[in-house]
């Protein structure tokens, strides 16, 4: 899983999104856009470009502290990833 903030030093979160889905290595590589971000525009481009979850930062520390450990516990204990492989059928699809 990738914690992703939109807004970085050098480079805009939404390019490195961008790459990390354009990327065979990481195209299925849960994304979660975390970010201080309030726009709307932000959200709809996130989800746009790939992101899987999108949440606004909690302004106090304990919060968010709770706030990634709940998206944690999430992503890698109740969500079920895609398959390695792609599922073989009878009709061959």
């Amino acid at each position: 899983m990738v914690l992703l903030d939109l807004k970085l030093p050098k480079i805009m979160g939404l390019d490195v999104l961008k790459r990390l889905r354009e990327n065979e290595r990481t195209r299925l590589v849960p994304v979660v856009v975390l970010t201080g971000s309030r726009e709307e525009s932000d959200r709809y481009n996130s989800y746009t470009d790939g992101c899987n979850a999108y949440v606004q930062k909690p302004v106090n520390f304990i919060e968010f502290a709770d706030a990634v450990k709940q998206l944690g516990l999430f992503w890698m204990v109740l969500n079920q990833p895609p398959p390695h492989n792609p599922p073989h059928t009878e009709n061959g699809g």
